[in-house]
């Protein structure tokens, strides 16, 4: 595997590395590797490897053909949106460090 370093920019040659590595599987086989995996144990992961690709190539098939309906997208939100069910600063009450939202009450004018 080779990544070129363009204008001594070793950071975003690091990141084009890792990228390049997670899509080889590069990583999923290192932690696999880091302890002993008997033989038994290795053939049933590879035996549920191959029926989960199966699937999923069954799966992709059947969209192409038009069998099944296609997943619905995942909504994207935009960086400066908040995401549902969390409460945007405007609206977590009225302004200046009052987040109950009480009303603050005036005492009685000293005379």
């Amino acid at each position: 595997m080779q990544v070129l370093v363009r204008d001594n920019n070793v950071d975003q040659a690091l990141r084009v590395l890792k990228k390049k590595m997670q899509r080889e599987g590069i990583f999923r086989e290192m932690k696999q590797r880091k302890a002993y995996e008997k033989p038994s144990v290795r053939k049933a992961r590879e035996k549920a490897e191959a029926v989960r690709r199966a699937r999923k190539q069954a799966r992709k098939t059947a969209i192409r053909e038009g069998l099944i309906a296609a997943p619905k997208p995942k909504p994207r939100f935009p960086a400066g949106s908040r995401r549902p069910g969390f409460p945007s600063p405007s609206a977590a009450g009225p302004q200046g460090g009052n987040p109950a939202g009480q009303v603050p009450v005036n005492p009685a004018p000293v005379a």
